[in-house]
């Protein structure tokens, strides 16, 4: 059993995503992919982001399928245990493309469960 309840997991996904877009809101393309330093603090936040998907009860997964809880796990066993095979330019349009609606989604759920409780 894990010692944090789910909503605050889904609180440490929004997190790292809010920081990914902070690190990376005035870059190009170039510029991210040559800045060692935020290449591997977006890594770590997505490690989080993975990380904390994996630990969403199931029923809340079924409940918002429309979110991609596989992914993300999967894109921490990547950033995590295949490391060599991270593709910057992938993580680039996932920034720039998946992560605003990925926000979006989660903020939309909080909302939802919060005014269930």
């Amino acid at each position: 059993m894990s010692s944090r309840n789910w909503q605050l997991r889904i609180q440490d996904i929004l997190t790292a995503a809010y920081d990914i877009r902070e690190y990376t809101q005035e870059l190009t393309f170039e510029q991210f992919s040559e800045n060692k330093l935020v290449v591997k603090a977006v890594l770590y936040d997505y490690m989080i982001i993975g990380e904390a998907s994996r630990h969403i009860p199931q029923h809340i997964q079924e409940s918002y399928s429309e979110i991609p809880w596989r992914l993300m796990g999967d894109m921490r066993n990547v950033v995590t245990h295949e490391y060599f095979q991270v593709r910057i330019k992938l993580i680039w349009q996932g920034i720039n493309n998946d992560l605003p609606l990925l926000i979006q989604q989660l903020e939309h759920l909080l909302t939802i469960e919060n005014q269930a409780d």
